[in-house]
């Protein structure tokens, strides 16, 4: 008899969560929670020499086929802020990584529904990307350019966020090599 232990860490629940039965609100607000993936197209690990053209973006197809995203959806009550963007990043784009500091939050209204909501995002920096995930079938995804991002997201407060990303990751660099002096309150 051969027995096989596999490890839970590396496996990947095969289909999304449903339902609003878990949903969180905030002042009749829907609250979301997304993430922006990102990657470094060069070796050097944190270069954003070329007007962001090293740094890469994951976008996703919304699930009507009609417009690119960052993976985001719905906070449910079991979870963590951040549990819920990594998981949301899992089930509609396919990948894992290290979730970042909070890029901010976002109130706006659906461009489908008359529903308005709260919505905050997270940078990924994506280690693992996977063959199967459970949204593979219902989306596409694609790595692009920051300018290729903001030409094809569909939404606004999603290329503010994206926005936030790159001055962030920008103003660390230049922290790393010295151009820009550490603000320090004493």
């Amino acid at each position: 008899m051969v027995v096989a232990v596999v490890s839970q860490e590396n496996v990947v629940p095969l289909v999304s969560r449903t339902g609003r039965d878990l949903q969180r609100y905030n002042k009749g607000l829907r609250q979301v929670v997304g993430c922006i993936p990102y990657r470094y197209k060069s070796a050097e690990k944190g270069s954003l020499g070329d007007e962001e053209q090293e740094l890469e973006v994951l976008v996703i197809s919304s699930q009507n086929g009609k417009g690119m995203l960052f993976p985001k959806g719905g906070w449910e009550s079991d979870e963590s802020k951040t549990e819920a963007a990594l998981r949301e990043t899992l089930e509609e784009a396919g990948v894992k990584g290290t979730i970042e500091h909070e890029l901010g939050s976002w109130n706006f209204k659906s461009k489908t529904h008359d529903t308005h909501y709260e919505g905050y995002m997270f940078p990924l920096l994506v280690e693992e990307q996977l063959d199967i995930w459970p949204e593979k079938n219902v989306r596409q995804r694609v790595w692009m350019s920051v300018p290729e991002a903001r030409k094809v997201c569909c939404h606004l407060w999603m290329k503010e966020a994206l926005d936030r990303l790159v001055q962030r990751l920008m103003t660390a660099q230049q922290l790393v090599e010295g151009e820009v002096a550490p603000c320090f309150i004493c």
